[in-house]
């Protein structure tokens, strides 16, 4: 199955933390499907980061809000009347989330109610897509795959943050947008640990491994044995796109949670990214790790995707080494200097045009 430019036309979607790395993507993919973008988000995280970098901003509305604050994003969703929310604002790192806990919970957890309570109250909105992460589950350190009926968890702050960012979802779809009655049709999307061009986010890995190869650096690597589900942050994003137009067309029967994770082959421990990315680079590139402690994080962590392959018709499009290369492509455009708006487009361009592998 493939995304509908059709339905996108003039729909007016309302994406938070569109300022973000993965917000700042599907903001340019909505824009170039015709959508209406508001996007309502605090300022952009880093600097430099994509929104700026790729001129997210030419073409849609962009408010500057957090949140937390109930009244004003209420106030911003009964002016701009969407009628798609598609829910990203978050914190979004584990090291970050082990400094600041309490930030943390507010944004994860109460930031997902006052996204929910805003639903409710507007007459507009059909469709609510929150977007959680492949950390919500109970984590057991095993080598089996998640499936969206597992178990909710979360060692540290930001996974079980995220853990009950679903639950809360699950008790507001089942106490104010079930049956017949309802209009509001609400579903999640778990996605693992995605990558691509333009993240500048601290203490995440191709960020990290990117910024000291661009100053002729080696990077360092906390955990080179950790095995994480890596894909290309288009491939999940183009299943959150999917998932919004089942739900306006077929409602209740895909308001539910879904996972959108890699094949199983781009499961690979973070050692074998960065000599890829090494390789990629050249110029003698390196990278270094540690034996010091490090706080904790999940070793091993795969995802069942085969109710989105089987029930939605979604299926990823980039390989693990295919994500790295045009990661790689996109970093070295902005290491030279290129014409980074237009680079951006045409790799979405480039994945809109491309069959599922």
């Amino acid at each position: 199955m493939e995304i509908n430019p059709a339905f996108w036309a003039k729909k007016k979607v309302l994406l938070t933390g569109h300022t973000g790395f993965k917000g700042s993507w599907l903001t340019l993919w909505l824009e170039s499907l015709g959508a209406d973008v508001i996007g309502y988000s605090l300022k952009p995280p880093t600097t430099p980061n994509l929104f700026e970098v790729a001129q997210a901003i030419r073409g849609i509305t962009s408010v500057i809000g957090d949140i937390r604050n109930l009244k004003d994003l209420r106030a911003a969703i009964d002016y701009h009347e969407p009628q798609i929310v598609i829910h990203m604002a978050a914190q979004s790192l584990v090291m970050e989330s082990y400094k600041h806990p309490v930030e943390t919970y507010a944004t994860n957890i109460m930031g997902t109610v006052n996204i929910l309570e805003s639903t409710f109250h507007s007459n507009s909105v059909k469709v609510l897509i929150n977007v959680t992460s492949d950390k919500c589950y109970n984590n057991s350190e095993q080598a089996q795959e998640y499936k969206e009926d597992s178990p909710m968890g979360g060692h540290d702050p930001y996974s079980s943050s995220k853990g009950c960012s679903e639950l809360v979802t699950s008790a507001y779809r089942n106490s104010f947008f079930s049956g017949p009655t309802s209009k509001v049709f609400i579903a999640s999307g778990r996605a693992g640990n995605v990558i691509g061009g333009g993240d500048w986010a601290k203490n995440r890995l191709i960020p990290d491994i990117m910024q000291e190869f661009m100053a002729d650096r080696p990077a360092f690597i906390r955990n080179p044995s950790f095995i994480r589900p890596w894909q290309h942050v288009l491939d999940p994003l183009s299943g959150y796109l999917l998932l919004a137009e089942k739900l306006w067309l077929e409602g209740d029967s895909f308001a539910e949670g879904w996972n959108f994770g890699p094949n199983d082959t781009n499961s690979q421990p973070v050692s074998w990214i960065a000599k890829r990315l090494a390789y990629l680079w050249g110029q003698d590139a390196q990278w270094t790790t540690s034996s010091t402690p490090q706080p904790h994080e999940a070793s091993v962590l795969r995802l069942d995707c085969s109710k989105a392959r089987t029930i939605l018709g979604w299926n990823p499009k980039l390989n693990l080494e295919k994500a790295l290369d045009w990661t790689h492509e996109w970093y070295q455009a902005y290491h030279r200097k290129e014409d980074m708006p237009k680079f951006t487009r045409s790799q979405i361009s480039r994945y809109q045009n491309m069959r599922c592998t």
